[in-house]
Formats: C-alpha cells, sequence, structure tokens
C-alpha cells in the first residue's frame, strides 16, 4: 500500500482529479495507492476547521499502514508537510514525482 500525498486546498476539485489520476499512475506500478484526501473529502468538509484536521488525523492513521510515500507536484502544503514528517519518523520510504509523474528531487517544503 502506498500512500499518495498531493494538495488538495486551492482548485480542491482540479486537486482531487488529480489524485486520482496519481492513484492510477501508482497502480501502473503495481502497487495499492491509497489517497485520503479524495476518500475522507465525500463526507468532510475541508472548509471546516474541525473537520479538516480530523480528515488530517485519520489520513495519517491510514499512513501508518502504508510501505510507502509517493509525493506530487512541485511544492508541498502544509498538510503534505505534516504527512512527510510523519513518514520520516515512521521510517516510511518517499518517493517525490512532478505532477506528470516524473521522478523528482523533494521540492522545497513551504
Amino acid at each position: 500500500m502506498v500512500y499518495i500525498c498531493s494538495p488538495l486546498r486551492g482548485n480542491v476539485e482540479r486537486n482531487i482529479a488529480k489524485a486520482v489520476g496519481y492513484c492510477r499512475f501508482a497502480t501502473t506500478r503495481g502497487v495499492l495507492p491509497l489517497a485520503p484526501h479524495i476518500i475522507f473529502t465525500q463526507f468532510l468538509d475541508d472548509e471546516v476547521s474541525g473537520e479538516r484536521e480530523l480528515g488530517l488525523q485519520l489520513g495519517l492513521e491510514i499512513l501508518k499502514h502504508c510501505s510507502e510515500l509517493y509525493v506530487f507536484g512541485d511544492r508541498v502544503s502544509d498538510g503534505m508537510s505534516g504527512e512527510i514528517k510523519v513518514a520520516n519518523q515512521l521510517g516510511i520510504p518517499i518517493q517525490y514525482f512532478t505532477d506528470r509523474c516524473e521522478r523528482r528531487e523533494k521540492p522545497h517544503e513551504r
């Protein structure tokens, strides 16, 4: 299982569509992708502070069961930064990709 880490805030609809594409890409690499921000936005409102925090915490619980973290995009949002931090603390390997699913070096964090 691989945790898919990508931005949500901003253009939420577009970012969810991109996350779906990242899941498709991960599947072609032979892994089971999990993108909590696709799942939890179905019943939690990211614009409501308490619900956003709950979504982030639920995502971190899922991350604990993953063998890898795939980080997508040209920037690391605050939420992504928290996921990366936890992955590092747990010793979960991290791979970085552009928004076009090309391997890249670690981008600058906010």
